[in-house]
């Protein structure tokens, strides 16, 4: 829905993330929020919460890291379970044809670690039809805490940076509304 790139692993650094205008991991993160949280889910679960526009991580001991997000737009919602099932750094994007369709203009490809990639700096892809948790363009940072995307779960960057680091292919995914 929100997604289509090529597999394309490439290093991360501050001098490239600089040159390409995008927010550095560790500015103005809201990463390390930790709040009380107790949900029927084991420790190291993703939990997203539509009517939040949140994510949480779960710690497992009565708490959870709360990341803001922005969330699927009305019509392209989606609930129930996932697994992380790929992890990327600098992805490439390719819209998809719902995304090609409603915005033409769009370019056929953007290479990962352009400033104008959708995916930001990390992308977490999900065991569901196109759907991932990734960062953003500064342009679009404003959408987080909003219902925005095609069906994706949009992060800041420095926060998919943080959360990246956390989990592992297999990290279930639950979506609530």
């Amino acid at each position: 829905m929100c997604i289509s790139f090529r597999q394309r692993i490439s290093s991360f650094t501050a001098a490239a993330a600089l040159a390409g205008g995008l927010a550095l991991p560790g500015a103005a993160s809201a990463a390390h929020n930790v709040v009380s949280y107790s949900a029927p889910v084991q420790a190291g679960t993703v939990v997203i919460s539509a009517r939040q526009r949140s994510l949480f991580l779960v710690n497992g001991d009565g708490t959870a890291i709360r990341y803001p997000v922005a969330v699927p737009k009305a019509g392209k919602e989606w609930s129930g379970y996932a697994h992380i099932d790929g992890k990327y750094v600098n992805p490439d994007w390719v819209p998809p044809a719902v995304v090609k369709q409603d915005h033409p203009e769009l370019p056929n490809f953007i290479h990962g670690g352009s400033p104008h990639n959708p995916m930001g700096v990390r992308a977490l892809t999900l065991d569901r039809n196109q759907v991932a948790i990734h960062g953003t363009t500064n342009k679009m940072r404003a959408s987080v805490g909003t219902a925005a995307s095609y069906g994706c779960i949009r992060m800041l960057n420095e926060d998919v940076v943080d959360l990246y680091e956390r989990v592992g292919v297999g990290t279930p995914v639950v979506m609530t509304p």
